[in-house]
């Protein structure tokens, strides 16, 4: 029992780490909170959940594995789309105009989800089989939460790695960390944060497709998910990338803890108020970074 709660949670935490760390490189490299992008996770749960009936249909049943690859490139190109429309023309602004316009893309993502599918909850289809591992011990894993351990690792160790040992992950940081000094440098700043944008949004859907194979998705999940992205990276420390994966990973064992120990609406309660304890006591978080705002 105790080792499937463990298992539940760190699947659940993976996906968590990947809204997360979409949500951080934006915030970084815009200075200002994208709203939209719990929303942009729905999207990609949504659009692994209707490119699997459509597959299927033309060749038969297709794994999510083999989706996640068109979802992120599709999500990278939604992501390029936001950035152009509700960052770029307002960034000389104060960030108040930048955080209404991405409420505003949120909503017509939403509408746009429950106009073009319904309202109804739908599911992605999960990235391997529906089968069962025995693990050591004896204990027996889903290779659903596994697969999703497993992609998201694969995933997050790519951001590390293009980030923080490539030419291009060094311009990409040096135009989030300091636009003027960069475009003095002869970095294309603008570039840099489509980018940017590209690869949160891209993070976002393969969040979105992991969860969406794991539970249901709805037009109105948004919501909830950019909640879950705001403890996470508060918990973990504003601005910091391995700060953003240890608070998912937290919230998302706490969540699972706390549910099966009583229910999850008092999950929910208690971490909106580990949320407003976080923000009294250490508002920096665990591996504290503060956040810049240059919007």
């Amino acid at each position: 029992m105790l080792a499937q709660l463990v298992l539940n949670g760190a699947a659940l935490g993976a996906a968590y780490a990947l809204v997360a760390l979409g949500f951080v490189l934006v915030l970084n490299a815009a200075g200002a909170v994208n709203f939209a992008h719990g929303d942009l996770v729905m999207a990609g749960g949504m659009l692994g959940a209707v490119l699997g009936p459509m597959a299927a249909d033309a060749v038969g049943p297709v794994p999510g594995a083999v989706l996640l690859p068109l979802v992120l490139l599709l999500m990278a190109g939604l992501g390029v789309l936001v950035a152009a429309v509700a960052y770029l023309p307002l960034r000389r602004k104060p960030p108040v105009a930048v955080f209404v316009t991405t409420i505003a893309v949120g909503i017509m993502l939403q509408n746009g989800a429950n106009t073009l599918l319904g309202g109804e909850p739908r599911a992605a289809p999960p990235l391997l089989s529906g089968g069962t591992v025995t693990l050591w011990g004896g204990v027996t894993a889903p290779e659903q939460s596994l697969a999703v351990i497993a992609a998201a690792a694969v995933l997050i160790a790519l951001q590390v790695w293009v980030f923080g040992h490539t030419h291009t992950g060094r311009r990409l940081r040096a135009a989030a960390q300091d636009p003027d000094m960069a475009r003095a440098c002869g970095i294309p700043v603008t570039r840099m944060v489509l980018a940017t944008f590209a690869i949160g949004s891209a993070y976002a859907g393969a969040a979105g497709l992991l969860l969406a194979n794991q539970y249901f998705v709805t037009p109105h999940a948004g919501g909830d998910l950019i909640l879950k992205a705001y403890i996470a990276v508060t918990v973990g420390g504003w601005g910091s990338v391995p700060g953003a994966v240890l608070g998912a990973l937290l919230i998302a064992g706490f969540e699972v803890g706390v549910s099966a120990a009583l229910s999850y609406p008092v999950a929910q309660g208690a971490l909106y108020l580990t949320l407003l304890l976080m923000l009294v006591l250490r508002p920096q978080g665990l591996l504290g970074e503060a956040a810049r705002r240059r919007a």
